[in-house]
C-alpha cells in the first residue's frame, strides 16, 4: 500500500527548546494550519505545547 500525500507525517518539537520531538501523522485537507498539540515533555515534567516542524 502506498503512502498518499493526503496524510503526511510531521515532527512535532517542543516550544521549550528542551530538544524532545515526536512523530504524528496530520490529514493535509482538513488541517492546513501549522499543527499545535499540549503534550507531556519528560525534560519539563508538565505538559507543554508541541509545534509542527516545517
Amino acid at each position: 500500500m502506498a503512502r498518499s500525500g493526503v496524510r503526511p507525517v510531521v515532527t512535532l518539537r517542543s516550544s521549550l527548546g528542551t530538544g524532545v520531538a515526536c512523530v504524528t501523522c496530520k490529514n493535509r485537507q482538513n488541517d492546513r494550519v501549522q499543527l499545535v498539540l499540549r503534550k507531556y515533555g519528560p525534560v519539563a515534567g508538565e505538559l507543554v505545547p508541541f509545534r509542527e516542524e516545517r
